[in-house]
């Protein structure tokens, strides 16, 4: 690898695809926190609805001003996965492009595929474009250490892009890496389509992370994003 470095800031996040947000997510801990207590037991739980974290995710809330901030003030929550990574769930990803989307139902539309399942919920490809107008936020609850599996970005990848698999190694040893160290409270944003992975933890504690996909596009008709953004009733 060209580099590594463990630090950037709001402003650099166009030139590098990834920056953070210290202490942007305090206020959201208690809740996530609830959440996490009641949650499914699982290392990576797919959010089919907001509830109670809606206040945070969408409106002005705390995230969602972030989010409008980076790619404008139609940006909204489009996918939400929940990670839980301990010494008796730990995993490993290897350096990839995120390239699908979750959406309600398959419908076939031009443009849009291949498909694929995920726990249950269908997941497209769509055109790239979209991927590279969207964005992903990491709201921490855990101290996340350089033992504790952060996540890894290729800086600048995601001006590249779509990577076809044969030229991810090539690029991500040609790039800086970056491990995203974190404080509860804090968010990590990022480009979604960067190179990204992640190790395995060699902590003995947790690193519990939200991750948030947010789009400010519509998709076309009849295809809907699968995230139902309501609150709680």
């Amino acid at each position: 690898m060209a580099g590594r470095t463990r630090g950037l800031t709001g402003q650099q996040l166009d030139t590098h695809g990834a920056a953070l947000f210290a202490g942007a997510a305090r206020e959201m801990l208690p809740a996530l926190s609830d959440w996490y207590d009641n949650a499914p037991s699982a290392p990576g739980t797919r959010i089919t609805r907001l509830g109670a974290l809606a206040p945070f995710l969408t409106g002005d809330g705390p995230i969602a001003r972030i989010a409008k901030g980076l790619i404008g003030p139609n940006a909204r929550p489009v996918r939400a996965i929940a990670f839980d990574k301990s010494p008796g769930a730990n995993w490993s990803l290897g350096w990839h492009q995120d390239r699908t989307i979750n959406v309600a139902a398959r419908v076939e539309v031009p443009g849009f595929g291949p498909w694929t399942v995920k726990q249950g919920s269908p997941h497209v490809q769509p055109p790239f474009a979209l991927i590279e107008a969207m964005i992903t936020l990491r709201i921490h609850l855990d101290p996340v250490t350089i033992d504790n599996a952060p996540l890894e970005v290729a800086l600048a990848s995601h001006r590249c892009g779509y990577i076809p698999e044969r030229e991810v190694s090539r690029l991500v040893e040609s790039s800086q890496t970056l491990a995203c160290l974190a404080r509860p409270g804090d968010v990590w944003a990022y480009a979604t389509p960067i190179l990204h992975a992640s190790q395995k933890s060699t902590a003995s504690g947790q690193r519990r992370v939200l991750q948030i996909d947010f789009s400010a596009e519509s998709l076309p008709t009849p295809l809907a994003w699968a995230l139902d953004i309501s609150g709680a009733v």
